[in-house]
């Protein structure tokens, strides 16, 4: 790590304590922007990264989707192109040197738009994972650290946040990783037809659905939609439905006074055993235990 980059990842790192009021995700002045705070190691969490692009200050994390394993910490750049069900978990992290981050959320509009405005056309177009790792390189930790000086002068916010945000996606468009997200938001591009099967998933996730219905809507063969989904989720959509459904369901059980039973069918399982199993392999205990965990943790934390 060169002098610039450790000076500018501390004074990103002082930014996010002073603009942090609580641990967990915190939102900030500039839409679509959030400052991450936690001052000791998490339990797994489970959830939907939405399409962002988050980079480390302090501390390490690690994140599963599926069966691959993500780790990063201290000026890693985490990007998610769509959005993916996995499991988070802050590994490095102490009240003294706590995990900070700093996650910007985009939409594939706003990849267009740079995309129409510097088109970079790229010799490798194969299909990849939607989720990436790299290093920010300087260029790329100064247009981040401007975007967040700016929560010091609320009153250039709407005019020069948007700029800001704007140069931080376009320089990881031009990064090595970039063809993901230029694949993810180029209609007619055999990723962007997965990532719509995605959205109809997730909007869906309810619903049963056959493949052949999916493979219909996106032009695509029922083998090359699966190959192409799994290439880049890392999942079939059957598992993808999964995921969401049970995410949903815990939430659902943990907020309110209902039974798994129920929460089952508002879900989309017409089997609370199968509910029920289903869950226990995803959390590793069953439903009415694993809240009944999750709630005296909650209290724990609270006490500490």
């Amino acid at each position: 790590m060169t002098e610039l980059s450790t000076n500018q990842l501390n004074e990103l790192s002082k930014l996010i304590n002073r603009f942090t009021n609580s641990e967990g995700s915190n939102k900030t002045a500039i839409p679509s922007l959030f400052f991450i705070r936690e001052s000791d190691i998490t339990e797994p969490i489970h959830a939907v990264f939405k399409p962002s692009f988050c980079i480390i200050l302090q501390g390490e994390k690690e994140v599963l989707l599926a069966s691959d394993r993500f780790r990063y910490g201290p000026q890693d750049y985490i990007v998610s192109s769509v959005h993916l069900p996995v499991t988070g978990q802050v590994i490095k992290a102490s009240k003294d040197i706590p995990y900070l981050a700093f996650k910007l959320e985009f939409t594939s509009s706003e990849i267009l738009s740079l995309l129409d405005e510097a088109r970079n056309e790229r010799a490798n177009q194969k299909m990849n994972r939607a989720m990436f790792i790299d290093k920010a390189e300087p260029v790329l930790l100064d247009a981040v650290t401007r975007l967040a000086r700016l929560l010091d002068r609320p009153q250039d916010i709407p005019v020069l946040a948007p700029l800001y945000k704007k140069e931080i996606l376009y320089l990881v468009l031009q990064g090595p990783h970039g063809n993901i997200l230029e694949q993810m938001a180029l209609e007619g591009s055999q990723v962007y037809r997965i990532r719509e099967v995605i959205e109809y998933i997730k909007r869906h996730y309810v619903e049963a659905f056959r493949i052949e219905e999916l493979a219909e809507k996106v032009n695509m063969s029922v083998a090359t939609l699966h190959r192409y989904f799994k290439q880049v989720t890392a999942m079939s959509p059957i598992q993808f439905q999964k995921n969401l459904r049970l995410q949903e369901a815990r939430r659902r059980l943990l907020a309110e006074a209902t039974d798994a039973a129920e929460v089952a069918f508002q879900v989309g399982y017409e089997s609370p055993s199968q509910f029920s199993r289903e869950y226990s392999r995803m959390f590793g205990l069953p439903p009415k235990e694993d809240i009944k965990q999750l709630r005296e943790n909650q209290v724990h934390s609270k006490n500490a």
